[in-house]
């Protein structure tokens, strides 16, 4: 069962946020981080995913601080748009609509993050600056080289595409060297963006073992 709700963060901020809900009692909760496309069609097929697997999901609204139900496709317009939005975030405010998240998804038991593209570096820096957070396992955050100094406190699994240049391989594997209490996987053949089967860079091979992995990271971590 699926539903938006509104979400307020710690300086009363109101945002938006697509809940999916298990069959069943869930067995933990995951807090899902958009990528610059907005809560669109595919962040709520993921979202729905992680609740077939029997976790209660959250998706926050992360650009309803700049343009509320801000939901796009892949076009180079859409991405440049997507683009501008994301440079007017502030990294505070992120957090704070994070943790609003994360303080929902609470509910249902220890809560994990996952995050896509911009969304893998909010759940990089949610790693070291949030409580709550029993787990983390951004996707191919390009923001992630400029917050190789954060410290995860929760356990960490990142996925990278070799292919990949926001973060290039080089890149990534410099943050998993600064970092060897995380786990990082590489994946052959993947670009940015590996993850997402709306796009031309899907890689369905690369997509379905990161997600294979992140799964049995969670039921580990999470229940």
């Amino acid at each position: 069962m699926a539903s938006m709700i509104e979400l307020k963060a710690a300086d009363g901020h109101k945002l938006a946020a697509y809940r999916a809900e298990p069959q069943g009692k869930p067995r933990g909760a995951v807090v899902v981080i958009q990528e610059i496309f907005g809560v669109n069609k595919h962040i709520k097929a993921v979202a729905d995913g992680y609740a077939a697997d029997g976790y209660l999901v959250i998706a926050p609204a992360m650009f309803d601080r700049e343009q509320r139900g801000y939901d796009t496709g892949y076009t180079p317009p859409e991405i440049e748009t997507g683009r501008a939005l994301m440079q007017k975030m502030d990294w505070k405010q992120t957090m704070q609509d994070t943790a609003a998240a994360v303080e929902v998804a609470k509910a249902a038991g220890k809560v994990g993050i996952v995050g896509y593209c911009w969304g893998g570096t909010v759940a990089w820096v949610a790693a070291a600056r949030l409580s709550g957070l029993a787990c983390a396992a951004p996707y191919y955050g390009g923001g992630m080289p400029g917050f190789i100094g954060e410290k995860p406190k929760c356990p960490t699994m990142c996925h990278f595409g070799e292919q990949d240049q926001t973060p290039s391989l080089a890149q990534a594997k410099e943050i998993a060297k600064a970092h060897p209490e995380i786990t990082a996987h590489y994946y052959p053949g993947a670009g940015h963006g590996f993850n997402c089967d709306h796009r031309a860079s899907f890689n369905a091979e690369a997509s379905k073992l990161a997600r294979q992995r992140t799964l049995e990271f969670f039921r580990k971590h999470l229940g």
